[in-house]
């Protein structure tokens, strides 16, 4: 069994227009079963290494707090170079347990100025709402990288981190999908849908929750949003994104296309809000 991660960055619900997150992004770790305790425990190493084996009480990863500005609550009065040094041990730990990644960022000015009745055969969620866009594509991802890219005996679970305000429309998608779509998207290798027990405290969406603050900051960048970021700011976002596309799978790397009756509709749709790094992202000078 392969675990897919969903977690999310940047959520206003239905609100296009708030220019302090600017770009939206859902997605997470995925990992195979039986990796999940190793990986726990080199986790919690790294984290009592970082506080010198002085962990403060009931601890969580709050990425937010670990690379604000200044560092916040339990990384308050770090310095940058320390904080950086945890992002960097995590990344680097993502790679030597061989687990990936995937997300979905969404431009939410692209999507407020859409048309999306001009999009066909997908009147079964709100095409206004980030989250229900990312949720749905990222099940059309999971799937065709389970059948295509794991094997005929493997199949998914998909773990969400609760959304208690979208969470009829999140279970009316599942529904949807499994049961009610046409036969191409109809999920037949995503088995089963869960959420944390303990979202707060569980190791892998703590992780996802790095990964993905770290791709929406770098993303903001590209796009143009963050000009007001120093150079040393972006270079940094940068060469922590170059670690997380490491573990991309090959899948999410491009917009996914959907074969199907009416869908250049929504390729055109997904193709216009969907945003990446530019081409050139790499050696792109900042200013």
């Amino acid at each position: 069994m392969h675990f897919f991660y969903i977690d999310e960055t940047g959520c206003n619900g239905r609100d296009l227009s708030q220019k302090q997150q600017p770009i939206f992004v859902s997605g997470g770790i995925i990992l195979r079963d039986e990796g999940w305790n190793k990986t726990h425990e080199e986790f919690k190493k790294i984290i009592l290494e970082y506080f010198e084996n002085q962990v403060p009480p009931n601890f969580e990863l709050h990425t937010q707090d670990l690379l604000s500005p200044e560092g916040k609550n339990a990384f308050e009065g770090h310095t940058r170079d320390k904080r950086n040094g945890l992002a960097n041990k995590i990344l680097d730990l993502l790679a030597t347990r061989k687990h990936h990644y995937c997300y979905c960022g969404i431009d939410k000015s692209k999507l407020n100025i859409y048309n999306v009745e001009t999009v066909k055969d997908h009147d079964y969620f709100d095409l206004k709402v980030p989250y229900l866009i990312a949720y749905d594509y990222l099940l059309t991802t999971y799937e065709k990288y389970t059948k295509e890219n794991l094997g005929n005996s493997a199949r998914a679970l998909v773990i969400i981190d609760e959304k208690d305000n979208l969470i009829k429309e999140i279970e009316s998608i599942t529904t949807y999908r499994r049961f009610e779509a046409p036969n191409s998207k109809k999920l037949k290798w995503v088995v089963e849908f869960t959420y944390p027990v303990d979202s707060k405290k569980n190791t892998m969406i703590q992780i996802s929750d790095l990964l993905l603050f770290i791709t929406r900051k770098y993303l903001e960048i590209e796009a143009g949003y963050k000009q007001d970021y120093s150079v040393e700011i972006k270079n940094t976002y940068r060469e922590f994104y170059k670690k997380i596309n490491d573990r991309i799978i090959t899948i999410g790397r491009t917009v996914n296309q959907e074969n199907s009756r009416n869908s250049k509709y929504y390729n055109d749709f997904m193709a216009e809000i969907i945003v990446f790094p530019t081409k050139k992202w790499k050696t792109r000078i900042y200013e």
